[in-house]
């Protein structure tokens, strides 16, 4: 039973850290996505200011085109992240299952032990046989 104690430590802690990795892409990807919004509406400031939408035009503002710039990348990373994303949460619910059959297994063994014990309680005392009684 001590080592599946151990297995069972060793399966929570992999799981929790499999869970920290999939929350902390999470807040990636919300904080990029929050960081191009902001950029975005940074364009249409800077474009309205301007009064020129196209980029193509030889004054449109170059800081509304070095943010486009950055929001695409943003945009990509956190595209990337999401794939990452993807991956954790299938390790993460590979620790989980994993974590799940340790403790079904300490469960089993537990159930076996707490059995095998009754039966011995529960066995008649051993009486003496006439060979053992006799005490020449």
């Amino acid at each position: 039973m001590k080592s599946r104690d151990g297995i069972i430590r060793l399966k929570r802690f992999q799981a929790e850290e499999k869970r920290r990795q999939v929350n902390q892409i999470q807040t990636m990807v919300a904080e990029f996505e929050r960081m191009a919004r902001d950029l975005e509406d940074q364009i249409n400031v800077e474009q309205d200011r301007a009064g020129i939408r196209d980029t193509s035009h030889f004054a449109y503002p170059t800081f509304a085109k070095a943010a486009m710039a950055r929001r695409d990348n943003l945009r990509a990373s956190a595209q990337e992240l999401e794939a990452q994303l993807a991956a954790a949460q299938a390790d993460l619910d590979l620790a989980l299952s994993d974590l799940n059959k340790a403790e079904q297994m300490a469960a089993r063994d537990q159930e076996r032990s707490a059995a095998v014990d009754l039966a011995v309680t529960r066995r008649p005392a051993r009486t003496a046989t006439g060979a053992e009684r006799r005490s020449w």
